[in-house]
């Protein structure tokens, strides 16, 4: 059984956020199962929380691209400020 590959490029933002409220929804009800009876198969709910992550990361990549140049450099000084703090 070969794992079906998650293609995020060719959709909106509307439909990356649908599919990821779905995505919560079912990872809610199988961690329930899971503790309930068990999954038969429990490294699904590990691929379920890593596809959550990588529509999570292409969210805020669109988000990031979008920002005009003052925004990405006054987060360029958050960033290089968060840095030196540490």
């Amino acid at each position: 059984m070969a794992k079906e590959k998650l293609v995020l490029t060719d959709k909106s933002v509307a439909e990356l956020q649908s599919q990821l409220g779905g995505l919560e929804q079912e990872y809610q009800q199988m961690k329930f199962d899971n503790a309930v009876r068990g999954l038969g198969n429990p490294m699904e709910l590990r691929e379920l929380r890593r596809n959550i992550a990588r529509i999570n990361t292409e969210l805020r990549a669109r988000e990031i691209a979008e920002l005009s140049d003052d925004q990405l450099d006054m987060r360029s000084k958050l960033r290089a400020r968060r840095r030196r703090q540490r």
